[in-house]
């Protein structure tokens, strides 16, 4: 090699030893103090239980606790606002659902850009699907029965959602779209209120998460149709995926993810992905997020960023298409 080309290379060398020696020292002294998960719904949720499972593990890694502080309001808009607005310094995550691609869909006046300012960290897992299920006492036995007579009474059913732009709404529209049925909205503002009334009879169906419906579907006060999914669920091997009730390649899959705001250090955010895929392949976190109905994802930063910018343009697209907004 050339003087001039090992000097140049030496120099190049010399220059990024600051940069690593700075990076590695700011890793080694990361996490300093106890990390904040906010988690922008009340509390009790599949969020709270995701966050407490991995804290727990993360915590005896790391040495550092892991809360949850719950921030509902807005749709989680509340919650993902404080995250957005806080000091980028690794110790605030926002731990949220697909809704964060589904609430810019239908609002135009959020606080915050959910692209802009957060820095994905993971998709930690996705849920085994959303159930549709009607009320107990509905005439229809299947899919194809409902869709038959919904189509033949437009406006007939109606369906219940944790409020305008949640990811229930978003499942309900897809069917409707899918199915060619015009199935009425009535949101709610919140998820409990929805399937508290759709066990009450109100409201004829809801799309929803599979663990938050079962013990209902067990107990019979609600009836499962189907299950929005590739594969069918094992606790309840008896319901079709409703792909396999006719409506081809239906599915709809809510997932959930870890963010940082914003500027976050770079190894920060790798820091803390590894630590998720290392806590998801934990035994006894693959037998708690089977028993609630979670897939284990892990999947990298970018490979996080697509979806969430892939979901958004699809969610707009719907929202603008049956002019859904808040």
């Amino acid at each position: 090699m050339p003087a001039w080309k090992i000097a140049a290379v030496t120099a190049a060398l010399l220059l990024a030893v600051p940069y690593y020696a700075q990076a590695q020292q700011a890793q080694k002294n990361y996490p300093n103090k106890p990390i904040r998960i906010v988690v922008p719904y009340a509390a009790g949720g599949p969020m709270d239980f995701i966050g407490r499972t991995l804290g727990q593990k993360m915590s005896s890694v790391l040495g550092q606790n892991f809360f949850i502080e719950n921030r509902p309001g807005a749709g989680g808009a509340i919650g993902a606002d404080v995250v957005a607005k806080s000091p980028p310094d690794g110790y605030t995550i926002l731990h949220t659902s697909s809704s964060h691609a589904s609430i810019p869909a239908v609002s135009k006046s959020l606080p915050y850009d959910s692209i802009k300012d957060f820095a994905p960290i993971t998709q930690i897992a996705s849920n085994v699907g959303f159930i549709m299920a009607v009320r107990a006492d509905l005439p229809a036995k299947t899919v194809q029965g409902l869709v038959a007579d919904a189509k033949a009474n437009p406006g007939k059913y109606t369906y219940g959602s944790g409020g305008v732009g949640n990811i229930m709404q978003f499942a309900a529209e897809y069917f409707n779209n899918a199915a060619g049925t015009q199935i009425t909205h009535v949101p709610y503002k919140g998820v409990g209120q929805a399937i508290t009334d759709l066990i009450a009879g109100r409201i004829d169906l809801a799309f929803a998460s599979a663990p938050a419906l079962l013990p209902h579907i067990q107990s019979g006060k609600i009836k499962a149709l189907g299950i929005a999914a590739v594969n069918r669920w094992d606790k309840l091997p008896d319901v079709p995926t409703i792909h396999e009730a006719g409506l081809t390649g239906f599915k709809y899959m809510p997932w959930y993810g870890f963010w940082f705001p914003a500027g976050t250090p770079t190894q920060y955010v790798t820091l803390m992905r590894n630590e998720v895929v290392k806590a998801l392949q934990h035994p006894e976190v693959k037998r708690a997020f089977s028993e609630q109905g979670f897939v284990p994802v892990g999947s990298t930063p970018e490979e996080f960023a697509k979806l969430i910018a892939e979901e958004i343009k699809a969610n707009t697209a719907l929202a603008a298409q049956l002019n859904i907004s808040q």
